[in-house]
């Protein structure tokens, strides 16, 4: 009878060893990387700090964890490599896959709410963003123009095209983050990509948050950022 109390207790014990605690598990897959470190991280304070790791010899899935309140953003970086996998943890089981070669860029997420909406918002920012960059490499070009006056007047026209797309962009954003306003994505897109909106425009967003948001890191942050710019 002790021998088999023994044996289950060692399965218990090796069971406990080989799983991960914690109440977001995020499960994943890198294409092409079978051999060194997956980390998790996250910001605490101003500090990115990791919070859990795991060494890959032979196998490119990985399973890390960690014990978190509130949806947060996370970030999965790998040994060798200064690239780093954003996403948005929440509790319960997130799935990530990306490869090797694009790492960070477009992998698949599942099972994060807020990081549903957020690859939702960064389809249309994407367009705002493009087209900033060809407006920069149509004002590059105008240099060459060797007549001032039309140069002048091509600068002035970018300019306020500039101007223009960057007007859309936040109202677009405004008007995103007020629709998704019970979501903690909503005041992190505020802070990360409207920061110089004008604080009237944002109260919009303010009305519309929950208490459960408000309450969250980056309802917080957002509204200590409020609370600044009216004083």
């Amino acid at each position: 009878m002790k021998k088999y109390i023994v044996l289950i207790l060692l399965s218990i014990y090796i069971l406990s060893c080989n799983s991960k605690h914690g109440n977001m598990i995020v499960k994943g897959k890198i294409n092409n990387f079978q051999k060194g470190k997956v980390y998790l991280e996250t910001m605490k304070d101003t500090l990115l700090v990791k919070v859990d790791s795991v060494t890959l010899d032979g196998k490119n899935e990985f399973v890390l964890s960690d014990n978190i309140e509130r949806p947060q953003v996370y970030y999965i970086s790998i040994s060798k490599s200064e690239k780093y996998l954003q996403f948005f943890g929440e509790k319960g089981n997130i799935s990530i896959v990306s490869n090797l070669e694009t790492f960070g860029y477009k992998p698949l997420i599942e099972g994060s709410k807020n990081q549903e909406i957020l690859d939702k918002y960064n389809v249309i920012n994407k367009k705002f963003i493009n087209e900033n960059l060809n407006l920069i490499k149509e004002k590059f070009d105008i240099q060459t123009i060797k007549d001032l006056a039309t140069k002048n007047n091509r600068l002035i026209e970018i300019e306020r095209k500039i101007k223009s797309n960057t007007r859309r962009k936040y109202l677009y954003t405004i008007n995103f983050a007020a629709k998704h306003a019970d979501f903690e994505v909503a005041p992190f897109l505020v802070l990360t990509e409207i920061p110089k909106a004008n604080p009237k425009l944002l109260d919009t967003i303010e009305k519309s948050m929950t208490d459960k948001v408000k309450n969250s890191i980056y309802g917080k942050k957002f509204i200590d950022f409020m609370n600044k710019n009216k004083k």
